[in-house]
């Protein structure tokens, strides 16, 4: 039983993890109905950024990433605007095919600054240190604030799209783009700082990415799949829906380990599968249009 129940609490703290993953995705088809091929590969990109400032100035990653993040979110404002704009409409097959070209222009980039190396954020002791539940049960502390900061980003992401200025536009572009444009909301800047808030949590994606695994310039589709899987399970465009969903794709991942290690990564994919035969908009999705 002892064994089952650190399943259980491993699974939860894991899908923390995806949950950030899929947090920023939601945001982005959320207000844009955006489907972001490139997602997983920003994550990867952010991590390295984060590496990139963490080595060069000597910072802490917990520093490094307070330092990324500005620049990040005007990396997001600036590829929205210049680029990804541009490809939106009633036709999904542009952006689709755009980012599907950044995702490869990003791996190749990557892997022409950094090698095929895995890399890893050091942060000293606190990568191993855990917290004793008693009968041989123990949380690591960083897994423990990845969740803690999942359930901080959705916080704050349902705070600023229902209870701001810019949250109203972000629904109104959302709900009605023509309405919204006759009502004087310019829904490419509205796109902008949606952009730039999803790399704000990208990068705090790729902080614990980085601190939990190796990473390298390859591994970005795998972590686009785990997102795609967790905002499905949980409701598109739904934020709590997402953590949810995270949670529910760690809780497989765990317990098919825990049945057999082989079967981890399926389990994930069939749990996926199961809630769609069961509930094809997912748990808990936004709106029923």
């Amino acid at each position: 039983m002892t064994g089952w129940l650190d399943a259980l609490i491993q699974g939860v703290l894991l899908g923390g993890l995806y949950a950030l993953f899929a947090a920023g995705l939601s945001l982005m088809f959320g207000v844009m109905r955006l489907v972001n091929l490139a997602h997983g590969d920003l994550i990867v990109l952010a991590a390295f950024a984060i590496l990139v400032v963490a080595t060069k100035l000597g910072l802490d990653p917990f520093v490094a990433v307070l330092v990324a993040i500005p620049i990040l979110f005007v990396i997001g404002f600036a590829l929205q605007h210049v680029l990804l704009n541009r490809t939106l409409g009633r036709d999904l097959l542009p952006p689709l095919l755009v980012t599907f070209g950044l995702s490869i222009i990003i791996q190749n980039g990557l892997l022409q600054l950094f090698s095929a190396d895995s890399q890893r954020l050091r942060s000293g002791a606190i990568e191993t240190a855990s917290i004793p539940l008693g009968g041989g049960i123990a949380v690591g502390v960083v897994p423990l604030l990845t969740l803690l900061s999942a359930i901080a980003v959705i916080v704050l992401l349902n705070f600023i799209f229902y209870h701001t200025p810019i949250g109203r536009a972000f629904r109104a572009t959302s709900d009605d783009l023509e309405v919204a444009q006759l009502m004087g909301v310019d829904h490419r800047r509205i796109f902008a700082v949606a952009m730039g808030l999803a790399f704000v949590v990208i990068a705090i994606a790729a902080l614990y990415l980085g601190l939990r695994a190796n990473f390298d310039p390859t591994i970005g589709p795998a972590r686009l799949l785990y997102a795609f899987e967790a905002v499905i399970i949980g409701g598109l465009g739904s934020f709590w829906g997402t953590l949810a969903g995270g949670i529910v794709l760690g809780l497989a991942q765990t317990i098919g380990a825990r049945i057999d290690p082989e079967w981890q990564i399926l389990a994930g994919h069939l749990a996926f599968l199961a809630v769609l035969v069961v509930r094809p908009r997912g748990l808990f999705p936004r709106a029923q249009d």
